[in-house]
């Protein structure tokens, strides 16, 4: 479309406004006021091809598989493969997670997301002291190479893709994975999945670190180079904006604060001698979907335009595969309320279909009742049922990039890459991610996001339903009728008891000698993947692990800020 065509429709469509329908428009009451996203992008009443027409619709589109990916990473996307269905799980012990695994793949889920507990992301096992209280909690402890086999058992590691949220103690859990898939004969190129391994996010949003950022990139450095050389099917990080975005930020700084954070693991890479063409290709992203469509459709366009860019320009990638930005998406935990919970299930419906009308590569769907609790089964199947549906019913995975071309998504998409463009200048201004974390630049900006939506919700300007709109009758208790997943009580005293007895059958001698060789690598420059998976062969624990590295690189402390 010319930029003459472009002046004549909007030609006509101002005189279409004169007399009585502009009148009859400027009496229409607003929704709201402001009229623009939450990342502050203005919204006009009418988007038009003038709006898109500086950019032009052949760079601002391209084709799907083609540089700058806008459209997506393949060219048939989901014609041809239907993105993977994860639903999270994780809670009490191995033997309980498993079952809920075997659930799940059962009712079709096509790919494994394990949650793990507290201690094992802070490095202690369930016999600490700091552990009480916490094991099984927040997701299933793991303490050993036998918890990690119990959980597993029955899986079909080589032919199903699994991915760990996990990071501190990343490094550990790859290689308890990699001992029982070999201790089944299962050669570690035959593995498949993603371990989250993005500890800088910690520090800017979630905190969940244990070393100091320095020693934090090392240890993502030497995993990085473990699956470059051992496990190649296997993404070596999943740098993820989710948690960024559950802690209040906006879609622009979610984008933003995760590609600082992407440059960042590629500059350590490129320091460490690891070629960065490719690491790249094991690099895969962990975005948050929000309810507002449009804003989140153009999110992920405009991310995958801007990695390309990033590969290309800074790190001057030259491979397609380098320069594709390949993404896990989950619906929106911080959007979910206590209040009328089945609510949710619309919610996470419209936060997944943004996800899909977006390009993911997988996506998981939040249980209708994970305000209030851990989800239960029917919660987690009724999430699931919730992608089989747009998959085979909805007709949104029939054509690729659905959306692309409409002005108000291509406008949007600029609009989000131009401002997270200039966040990541600041960035790069203030010397660097690591710096800016430590000045407290990404946290800061992050914390005001969030008290602006509060206040905005306290407002009323910003709609929550049942929540400061539409809420249930006075007296009628939060959750309703709606059943929670309950943790039996008894799970943290009988895992410290399995962990006793594990201590007490193995070679002790054997261990120890396995962990001081993992000390001596901290201390020096050798990888500490391959020691790691001989001390858990050996039957060292996740805890004597992530201790000896604590003795070697130290604890982070947060400066204190007010």
């Amino acid at each position: 479309m010319s930029d003459r065509t472009d002046r004549t429709l909007l030609r006509l469509y101002e005189e279409w406004l004169e007399g009585p329908v502009r009148e009859s428009l400027e009496r229409l009451p607003e929704r709201r006021p402001g009229f623009e996203t939450e990342s502050g992008i203005p919204l006009p009443r009418l988007f038009t091809p003038l709006d898109v027409a500086e950019i032009g619709y052949a760079q601002a589109l391209g084709f799907p598989g083609r540089f700058p990916f806008t459209r997506g990473v393949q060219p048939t996307m989901y014609r041809s493969r239907f993105w993977t269905m994860r639903q999270y799980a994780g809670f009490g012990d191995a033997r309980e997670t498993n079952r809920r695994l075997h659930y799940l793949l059962a009712q079709g889920q096509t790919g494994l997301s394990v949650a793990f507990d507290l201690p094992t992301q802070m490095g202690y096992d369930s016999d600490h002291p700091l552990a009480q209280g916490e094991v099984g909690r927040a997701g299933v402890a793991i303490d050993s190479i036998e918890d990690m086999q119990q959980l597993l058992a029955g899986l079909p590691l080589d032919r199903v893709s699994t991915s760990m949220t996990i990071n501190a103690t990343a490094a550990i859990l790859l290689a308890l994975y990699v001992a029982v898939a070999r201790s089944r004969g299962i050669p570690p190129d035959r593995l498949s999945g993603t371990v989250q391994n993005d500890v800088l996010k910690e520090y800017v949003a979630r905190g969940t670190y244990i070393y100091p950022p320095v020693a934090s990139l090392r240890i993502a450095t030497d995993l990085f180079a473990y699956c470059r050389q051992t496990l190649p099917r296997w993404n070596a990080i999943s740098v993820s904006g989710y948690h960024i975005r559950e802690a209040g930020s906006t879609a622009v700084q979610e984008l933003a604060f995760t590609f600082a954070n992407g440059i960042a693991y590629l500059e350590a890479a490129r320091g460490a001698g690891l070629p960065v063409e490719d690491i790249a290709g094991q690099i895969s992203f962990f975005f948050n979907a929000h309810n507002n469509v449009l804003e989140e459709v153009a999110k992920f366009r405009a991310a995958r335009r801007i990695w390309a860019g990033i590969m290309k320009e800074r790190f001057g990638a030259r491979s397609e595969r380098a320069m594709q930005l390949r993404f896990h998406a989950q619906t929106g935990g911080s959007t979910l309320t206590a209040q009328q919970p089945e609510n949710n299930i619309a919610r996470v419906a419209v936060q997944a279909l943004a996800a899909v009308l977006g390009g993911a590569q997988s996506l998981h769907t939040n249980g209708m009742d994970e305000a209030l609790s851990l989800p239960t089964e029917k919660a987690a199947t009724i999430a699931l049922r919730t992608q089989q549906i747009l998959a085979h019913e909805s007709g949104v995975s029939d054509t690729v990039d659905p959306l692309g071309g409409a002005y108000a998504v291509e406008a949007l998409t600029t609009a989000i890459e131009e401002r997270v463009t200039a966040y990541l200048r600041r960035i790069d201004e203030l010397g660097g991610t690591v710096r800016a974390i430590e000045t407290g630049f990404q946290q800061r900006e992050i914390q005001e996001a969030a008290f602006r939506h509060q206040q905005a919700v306290e407002r009323g300007e910003t709609i929550v339903v049942g929540v400061n709109r539409f809420t249930d009758q006075p007296g009628e208790p939060a959750g309703g009728s709606v059943p929670l997943q309950k943790i039996d009580p008894r799970l943290e005293e009988e895992q410290r008891a399995r962990l006793a007895a594990f201590k007490a059958r193995r070679d002790g001698a054997a261990a120890e000698s396995a962990l001081a060789a993992v000390e001596a690598a901290a201390r020096g420059a050798d990888n500490l993947l391959p020691l790691i998976v001989r001390a858990i062969e050996a039957r060292a624990t996740l805890g004597e692990i992530a201790d000896r590295l604590r003795g070697v690189f130290g604890v982070h402390r947060p400066a204190a800020r007010v």
